[in-house]
């Protein structure tokens, strides 16, 4: 995700904190940044995860299995 668009989500996050209220154009944009994020951060996750390996005891590598 690009350094732009997480502070876009940090300036409209700093807003609402402030106490400002978010026109529902703003609300929808926050969402759709928000979802993007997570979905980024899920994606990075999943990259590391598939090219994790167990050392064994013995020596031998294997693969991390996948879970449902």
């Amino acid at each position: 995700m690009e350094q732009k668009k997480i502070d876009r989500i940090n300036e409209l996050a700093r807003r609402v904190k402030a106490g400002e209220a978010l026109t529902p154009e703003e609300l929808a944009e926050r969402d759709a940044l928000r979802r993007e994020y997570i979905d980024s951060v899920k994606a990075s996750l999943v990259g590391q995860l598939e090219n994790t390996y167990i050392m064994e005891p013995d020596g031998t590598k294997r693969r991390l299995s996948k879970r449902s």
